[in-house]
């Protein structure tokens, strides 16, 4: 089901096409990538079938959320290749059983996909959707030297405010934040 288009892109769910569960193993089977979640247990992946596992997971996540958040496929529409994973969801707390009323947004690119923009352009639309739905600031976490998620969130126009722990178990991340437009 797609979520959300730009110009450029298509977030939709992902799905058990065999086609889906290979791009999910590639992404999530490789260091440079799963380095940065360290939040994540099971990463990175050693087998393909852990693919399924992950896409159930993030069905399982998600079931109560009604399609407000998601953990979706970032489809490039010139092409149809799915670039990597973007999400929207209310952050886990300490311990990370509790969710906090704090609303995430991320991104995991495969390396083919990375430097073309694809991140930011889904984050922007995701943010924007959730803004509309009345959210009064939305969050993004990164790992200590994950500059270009850093860069991201900068030209999504969010304010970095340090290293904290509030949330993923106590987890220390680099913060960003983005208030809502006031009109």
């Amino acid at each position: 089901m797609t979520v959300l288009t730009t110009e450029r892109l298509i977030l939709r769910d992902w799905t058990d096409d065999p086609a889906d569960l290979a791009r999910i193993y590639d992404i999530y089977s490789r260091p440079d990538i799963t380095r940065w979640l360290a939040v994540s247990p099971g990463l990175p992946m050693t087998d393909p079938v852990q693919a399924v596992e992950r896409l159930q997971f993030w069905r399982d996540r998600h079931a109560a959320d009604g399609g407000r958040y998601g953990t979706w496929a970032i489809e490039v529409r010139e092409t149809s290749v799915v670039a990597g994973t973007a999400l929207l969801k209310p952050l886990p707390g300490t311990p990370e059983t509790q969710l906090t009323e704090n609303i995430e947004t991320g991104w995991h690119l495969h390396p083919d996909s990375w430097g073309h923009g694809y991140a930011t352009e889904a984050a922007r639309a995701l943010v924007a959707r959730e803004f509309t739905a009345g959210t009064p600031e939305i969050y993004a976490l990164v790992s200590p030297g994950n500059e270009p998620s850093m860069a991201v969130c900068r030209r999504l126009g969010m304010a970095h405010v340090g290293r904290r722990t509030d949330w993923y178990g106590g987890e220390e991340l680099e913060t960003f934040v983005l208030a809502a437009p006031t009109n």
